[in-house]
């Protein structure tokens, strides 16, 4: 069996849930829906560095949010998946579509809604404060919270095991980038 470097080696799309990954579940709601969300500016990054570095983004959430649209605008993520009831479908199409084999996919979520498409990916990613159901079916389990690195953390996995991250700090010591955080 194949350890999670072995796997993200293989890896041509990262796809996120968003609630619990992306930020720390919290869901803040007023009178007129939703008010914020809070980001991680370093899962930003790691998001920017894949996308440079040729590994697709894809965010499958099963609420809809124009929060979402603008942060994934900021980073230049273009594959948003709203409203999902079905993850693993979603995952399913997405592979169909694109030619990508479950081995080419990873998935990082963090409650039993995220169950069948970490099932389904080849690298199942979770953050540390992920359900424990989750946590048994991720074989990458982060060090960091949802929200709180969680996602960059997959992104280094990713980016190292493809030989990649070495010429991504290299450039940036070298003269930087405009990436978005």
């Amino acid at each position: 069996m194949m350890n999670s470097t072995e796997k993200a080696a293989q890896i041509k799309l990262l796809a996120l849930d968003v609630d619990g990954v992306l930020t720390d579940g919290t869901l803040n709601i007023g009178a007129e829906g939703e008010i914020f969300k809070g980001f991680n500016a370093r899962d930003g990054l790691g998001l920017s560095c894949l996308l440079k570095s040729g590994v697709r983004v894809a965010i499958i959430t099963g609420r809809q949010s124009a929060i979402i649209h603008r942060r994934a605008a900021e980073l230049g993520i273009t594959e948003i998946y709203e409203g999902i009831k079905d993850k693993r479908q979603a995952l399913a199409q997405i592979a169909e579509e694109s030619a990508l084999s479950r081995e080419e996919i990873a998935y990082m979520g963090d409650d039993l809604n995220d169950l069948p498409a970490l099932t389904y990916a080849g690298l199942a990613c979770a953050p540390f404060d992920a359900a424990p159901e989750v946590l048994n079916v991720s074989s990458f389990i982060s060090a960091k919270a949802g929200g709180r690195g969680a996602v960059r953390e997959a992104a280094e996995l990713i980016l190292k095991s493809q030989g990649k991250w070495n010429e991504i700090v290299d450039v940036y010591m070298q003269k930087g980038r405009g990436d978005a955080q």
